[in-house]
């Protein structure tokens, strides 16, 4: 018995895998396809994308806005989970990349159900809150660049429904975030944003050790 979060040696993971990995063959292929890539450490693990895709359905989600698609593997997780009439809004800037992503959401026949913007983030979140989306989606997952991370979170709160959640990813950023005095401006921002959400009384808080560090923001009906 253990009363701290286990260290997952590479046997243990495998047998994690093995009993809990309910992986479509689509997103195997698209997982095997994007390991061959020069940024294949962006992939989020499968059991995080089963993870939030369970995290939707739980929400009762219907409206998800995902900050960073890379070659799509996310958003085919939490689309595939979302109802009927539901939809996916991507943000994202590599248009090789998501081409990659629009292939496999055409074949798992969900193409319809995500849209895709290709702008800088910052831009397309100021867009929608132009467009009079404050407070109309479900859930948002953040995975992009990591300096705009503590920006992301007030675009998220207000886009954001009461109750609603936000996902950020990477916020263990490789034990980096143990640096004392950290070079690189993405730690330092991890290190920023880990350290405002543990303190902002506009959401309720848990940060699990599941792939990178993967937060989970729960956005309060009030502040407090």
């Amino acid at each position: 018995m253990s009363n701290r979060t286990l260290t997952l040696d590479d046997s243990l993971y495998r047998y994690l895998l093995e009993v809990s990995l309910r992986e479509t063959p689509l997103l195997r292929r698209l997982r095997e396809e994007t390991a061959r890539l020069p940024n294949a450490n962006w992939q989020i693990a499968p059991e995080q994308g089963q993870f939030m895709a369970l995290l939707v359905r739980i929400a009762g989600a219907r409206r998800v806005l995902e900050i960073g698609t890379y070659t799509g593997y996310s958003a085919l997780c939490m689309a595939a989970a979302l109802p009927e009439d539901g939809e996916l809004l991507s943000l994202d800037i590599s248009a090789e990349y998501t081409d990659i992503a629009r292939r496999y959401w055409q074949e798992a026949g969900l193409g319809a159900r995500i849209a895709l913007r290709l702008a800088p983030a910052l831009e397309s979140l100021q867009a929608l809150e132009r467009e009079g989306q404050g407070g109309r989606f479900d859930l948002v997952f953040v995975d992009a660049d990591k300096t705009g991370y503590p920006a992301y979170l007030e675009h998220a709160l207000r886009l954001l429904r009461p109750g609603g959640l936000v996902l950020f990813d990477n916020t263990l950023w490789g034990g980096r975030v143990l640096e004392a005095a950290p070079e690189s401006p993405d730690t330092r921002a991890v290190q920023a944003l880990n350290r405002a959400l543990r303190d902002d009384p506009r959401i309720e808080l848990s940060l699990l050790p599941l792939g990178d560090g993967l937060s989970i923001c729960r956005k309060r009906e009030t502040a407090g």
